[in-house]
């Protein structure tokens, strides 16, 4: 007989404020994926038993499963892992799909069991699980679908089954009886009540600060989920100093009573949207090793052409690549302390043709490297998670302390890669990404004469930047500057970070927890900028401001003060504007009063280069051409 939905489940589950998808007496959930698509690196469907649909989304782990044809719009799925959400929007629920069992594919239509009366729809299945044997499972002749004995299910409330089994449990395991653990990636700010089971897999010291506000303490940890999620906890004061020594570096725990709210990019360390705040009244309790996991390691792959992006920048990258050589090990002096340590560079290549080297440190030097180099000519993929891209020779990568190395790992990902190179890659010509460098563009900015676009492709797509910073290239004039606005900050000397005004004189550093008697003015400004398509603002930072200016802030600031018939600090902004650049601009969204709006940033800028400008222009008209004929 061919499988078909489960009838009433999903009103059932949806009437049920305390129905677990991981108890071992609830009856199997078929239903089928209707109206599947794409949101983000997730997969959202309509849930059908064949009466009623509910919106459901994937987690990004099953995403394999639908790229592969396992799970297919109009197929058939057995739920067996999944939570029910409330949409912060709306009074509406959701499920929230973490595992789930392919049945049937593709079916001709969507299901639809008519609308029996739920008394007539319901008793005959009680009737049958009333009669059932204890060892014996009965089929439901109109669906087709094997049902577990309930025996224990009908004897006992739900209520007394959870006290009881609360009685004799653990406190960590009765916190987790009492609220349902979610996954990370179903948390919102908006969100009342949450059980989370985490593994600390970083954690940071604890600091002591000093502002206007006062002095404390602050110590931050990174939490990751079952399913590879992962997000940063922060703590001050007299929750950093309760937690602190609660916290231990692979432990995991349960965790509740805590705030999310969205992430400052500048100073995230994971990949998630939000970051966590626990205070003194949050609920940290230590799983027993019953409950114990390990993390699946989630990547979120850069494609080597677009390291340039990310030079110099606090993001950490996952990298995924073809090994084509292995050096031996080097052992190098670290300046801070003087210390020998060991020192590995492996060279990575992808389907852009392009190489990077990767430098490996540490016991990954001498373990996994030495693994990669008895296996070089086989040419191995790894995933590597966690680098830091710096500038060496235009674009270097290096491990930090919580990097991991996988060696030909089961992903998708890496069975595209390996195909490609066995195929054309091992014959084809590669170039290293630091080479197409330019030397005009600092922080380790593409070349200004890739993705080059109109300022209009950036205004006319108000989601650009929406899941991460998207970059162009694009040619304009200065059209306009504020004279009034805020055009720079008061900065340390030192790491150039905002300084305070001390109590008595001078200023107070934050970041080097001390007091200097003079700081530095930092550009942190905004242009209007026009091209023959349309005009938009731009946000620059002091290296890509003095540029634009023509300045220091120090210097300008110096023009405002003076006085005298000419202003020169109005002759500097005005000899400023109309003045052609081609600019490297990073396009996010930010969040402003609950409205997301579109941020675009200068990376780099740089005089017109009118011989390079000719080639693309000329470029650009073959392209053309061709395309006509």
């Amino acid at each position: 007989m061919q499988p078909s939905v489960t009838p009433d489940a999903i009103s059932a589950v949806l009437s049920n404020p305390s129905f677990d998808s991981s108890s071992s007496d609830r009856p199997e959930i078929v239903v089928q994926v209707v109206d599947l698509r794409p949101i983000g690196n997730r997969y959202k469907f309509d849930a059908n038993d064949g009466k009623m649909k509910v919106q459901a989304i994937f987690t990004p782990s099953l995403t394999p499963e639908i790229i592969s044809g396992n799970i297919q719009n109009l197929g058939l799925i057995r739920l067996q892992d999944f939570t029910v959400n409330d949409i912060s929007t709306k009074s509406t629920k959701y499920f929230l799909v973490t595992k789930c069992e392919a049945v049937a594919s593709a079916l001709d239509s969507e299901i639809n069991l008519g609308s029996q009366r739920e008394e007539e729809a319901s008793e005959p299945k009680k009737q049958k699980l009333d009669h059932s044997p204890v060892n014996d499972a009965k089929t439901n002749v109109s669906t087709g679908i094997t049902l577990k004995p309930k025996q224990e299910f009908v004897s006992k409330s739900a209520s007394q089954i959870i006290n009881e089994q609360r009685g004799n449990a653990a406190p960590a395991a009765r916190m987790a009886m009492t609220r349902r653990v979610h996954p990370l990636v179903s948390l919102n700010p908006y969100q009342g009540n949450w059980t989370i089971k985490v593994r600390v897999t970083n954690k940071g010291l604890m600091r002591n600060y000093r502002n206007a506000k006062g002095e404390g303490c602050v110590f931050n940890v990174e939490l990751t989920d079952e399913e590879g999620t992962q997000i940063q906890a922060t703590m001050f004061n007299d929750a950093a100093r309760k937690f602190f020594d609660i916290f231990h570096l692979g432990k995991v725990y349960y965790i509740s009573r805590g705030s999310l709210k969205l992430a400052n990019k500048q100073f995230k360390t994971v990949q998630n949207d939000y970051e966590m705040t626990l205070n003194e009244n949050s609920e940290v309790e230590e799983a027993g090793s019953e409950e114990m996991f390990i993390p699946e390691t989630k990547f979120n792959f850069v494609p080597i052409e677009e390291l340039g992006m990310y030079v110099n920048q606090k993001e950490l990258i996952d990298l995924i690549g073809v090994v084509q050589s292995v050096s031996p090990t080097m052992s190098i002096r670290r300046r801070t302390d003087n210390e020998m340590i060991p020192k590995r560079d492996i060279t990575l290549a992808d389907e852009s043709n392009k190489t990077v080297v990767v430098s490996l440190w540490n016991d990954l030097a001498t373990g996994i490297g030495q693994e990669l180099l008895d296996m070089a000519d086989m040419s191995p993929v790894i995933a590597i998670k966690s680098l830091k891209v710096g500038d060496f020779q235009g674009v270097s990568l290096s491990t930090i302390s919580r990097s991991n190395v996988m060696i030909n790992p089961e992903s998708p990902e890496a069975k595209k890669l390996k195909s490609w190179y066995d195929s054309e890659g091992k014959v084809t010509s590669m170039s290293s990404i630091g080479s197409m460098m330019s030397p005009l563009a600092k922080n380790g900015s593409r070349s200004m004469y890739t993705d080059r676009v109109f300022l209009s492709h950036i205004t006319s797509n108000p989601s650009l930047g929406e899941d991460k910073p998207v970059f162009f290239s694009t040619r304009g004039y200065i059209s306009f500057i504020k004279p009034d606005q805020t055009m720079w900050y008061q900065a340390c000397k030192t790491c150039n970070k905002k300084v305070t005004e001390a109590m008595d004189s001078g200023y107070w550093c934050e970041g080097c927890q001390k007091k200097d008697e003079e700081c530095s003015l930092r550009y942190i400004m905004v242009v209007k900028v026009s091209d023959s398509t349309g005009e938009t603002w731009l946000s620059s930072f002091n290296d890509e401001a003095e540029k634009i200016i023509g300045c220091s802030a120090d210097e300008l600031n110096k023009l405002r003060s003076e006085g005298g018939e000419v202003n020169e600090f109005q002759t500097k902004l005005k000899e400023a504007t109309w003045s052609s650049h081609v600019f490297r601009v990073s396009v996010t969204q930010n969040e402003y009063n609950g409205e997301k709006r579109q941020r675009v940033t200068v990376k780099g800028v740089a005089p017109l280069d009118f011989a390079a400008e000719t080639r693309l222009l000329l470029e650009d008209i073959s392209k053309k051409n061709k395309a006509s004929h």
